[in-house]
C-alpha cells in the first residue's frame, strides 16, 4: 500500500475524470492521498471533493505562488476553518524565491502566520520551499515546536539533515526519476528511510516516463520503484516504510476497517 503525501486532486486538470483517476490510483496501490489547498477561495471545493472518497484527506493553507489571491484576513479565517473542519495538516504554505515578482515580505507574513496556526493546533505543516530552504529552516526555528514535511525537496544533504533534526520529513516525487538529478538521487540513496515520504504533486511534476504529460497519483508506484532501485531494495520495503511515515506524521488511519468507517 502507498500513500501519496502530496497530490492536488482538486485541481481543474482532474475535473473531467477525477473518479477514474482515483480508481487508477487504487489499482496501483495508492490507498490514501493527502490533498493540500493553495488558496482560501477553493477550501470549500477541496473539502467537498475529499468527502467523496474515504482515502482522500484535506489540508488547508495559503500557497506562496498564489500570493495575489491571498488577503490578510485569510489567516484568521484559516484558523476558524481549521477549528471547524479539523484537517490533518496546515498547508500548502511556504516560501518561493524562484518565481520572479513574488513579494518576499508578504510571503513571509503568510508563512509565519500559518506556522503559528500549525503550532497552536498541534498539526503538521506541508511546506513548499523552492530556492528557500534556508529561509524555511530559519522560520521553523523562530516559531519552534513544529513538525511536518518539506515537499518536493531539492536542497542539499546538509539542509536535509537540519530538517530531520527539527522533526521534518522530506517529500520525494517525479524529479527523482530523472537521471540528471544527481544530487537528489544521491541523497535518496543514502538518507535515513524514516524521514522519507512519497508524493506525486499531481497534476504537476510528471516523472521521467510521462514527461510533459499530466501527472496523477497512480504514478506513485513508479516513484516508489525508482527509489527502491536507487537504494538497492525491493519496492515493497519502500512502500511499507514510507506509508508508515505518512500515517505517523498525519495520523492517518492504518487499517481497512478504519478506512471503511471514515
Amino acid at each position: 500500500m502507498l500513500v501519496d503525501s502530496h497530490c492536488h486532486l482538486d485541481a481543474s486538470e482532474f475535473d473531467a475524470d477525477r473518479v477514474a483517476v482515483i480508481r487508477r490510483a487504487r489499482a496501483a496501490g495508492v490507498v490514501q492521498q493527502v490533498v493540500p489547498a493553495v488558496d482560501a477561495e477553493h477550501w470549500p471545493q477541496l473539502r467537498d471533493i475529499c468527502r467523496t472518497d474515504s482515502g482522500l484527506f484535506p489540508a488547508y493553507g495559503l500557497h506562496p505562488m498564489f500570493l495575489d489571491a491571498h488577503k490578510p484576513e485569510h489567516l484568521p479565517q484559516l484558523g476558524e476553518w481549521i477549528a471547524r473542519e479539523r484537517p490533518l495538516a496546515v498547508g500548502e504554505c511556504g516560501l518561493d524565491f524562484f518565481v520572479e515578482g513574488l513579494d518576499a515580505d508578504a510571503q513571509q507574513l503568510y508563512f509565519d502566520g500559518q506556522l503559528a496556526l500549525a503550532h497552536d493546533f498541534d498539526l503538521p505543516v506541508i511546506v513548499h520551499a523552492r530556492r528557500a530552504v534556508d529561509a524555511v529552516i530559519a522560520s521553523f526555528k523562530r516559531i519552534g515546536k513544529l513538525r511536518g514535511v518539506v515537499h518536493s525537496f531539492s536542497g542539499s544533504p546538509e539542509q536535509a539533515q537540519q530538517l530531520w533534526q527539527l522533526g521534518f520529513l522530506i517529500g520525494i516525487g517525479g524529479p527523482a526519476t530523472y537521471t540528471r538529478a544527481n544530487r537528489l538521487r544521491g541523497l535518496i540513496a543514502h538518507m535515513p528511510l524514516e524521514y522519507l515520504l512519497l508524493e506525486t504533486d499531481a497534476p504537476d511534476q510528471p516523472d521521467a516516463e510521462i514527461r510533459g504529460q499530466r501527472n496523477e497519483p497512480a504514478r506513485l508506484a513508479y516513484v516508489c520503484q525508482t527509489i527502491a532501485d536507487l537504494r538497492g531494495v525491493n519496492a515493497e520495503a519502500i512502500a511499507t516504510a514510507t506509508t508508515a511515515n505518512a500515517r505517523r506524521l498525519f495520523n492517518l488511519p492504518n487499517t481497512t476497517q478504519e478506512l471503511e468507517g471514515r
